[in-house]
């Protein structure tokens, strides 16, 4: 099977699947995005890996900040594609020193678009924007490079 290149948008979508199989079953998060890299033949790069090893790693955390921002609202009923979607966004935010915020927030709510319902890019937009803002005043953002903060 022949593998081929990736957009960063489509990275973000195979790991995206990836880490909501995660969420369904128990085998290491290595073996599935293993599955999914050969059923798909898409290749893993580096920027996927990272990805999901710093949700993986930071999966409490990230709950935490998106914890703070509900109003209203109970942690357990959002779903699980968008925790998983909110969880990405934020690990791109904090651990991707390349990477824009807004560009993480509106790959965030392209996702949800596709892969959750109708009002879930709305909601995704509202939290994220929350949590950024909230990150920033607490300055744990931190960004280099050309057009960055």
């Amino acid at each position: 099977m022949k593998s081929h290149s990736i957009k960063r948008h489509e990275e973000r979508e195979f790991a995206l699947q990836t880490l909501y199989a995660c969420e369904f079953n128990d085998d290491p998060w290595q073996e599935q995005l293993a599955r999914l890299e050969e059923l798909s033949r898409i290749k893993v790069t580096d920027y996927v890996t990272k990805l999901i090893s710093i949700y993986r790693e930071n999966k409490t955390k990230f709950d935490q900040e998106i914890i703070k921002k509900l109003e209203n609202w109970d942690f357990s009923r959002i779903a699980i594609i968008d925790k998983v979607i909110l969880r990405m966004a934020i690990a791109e935010i904090l651990f991707f020193e390349d990477i824009p915020p807004e560009v993480s927030i509106n790959e965030a709510i392209e996702l949800a678009k596709k892969f959750s319902t109708g009002q879930s890019g709305k909601f995704i937009n509202g939290m994220l924007d929350a949590i950024y803002r909230q990150l920033k005043r607490e300055k744990k953002i931190k960004k280099s490079g050309r057009g960055l903060l």
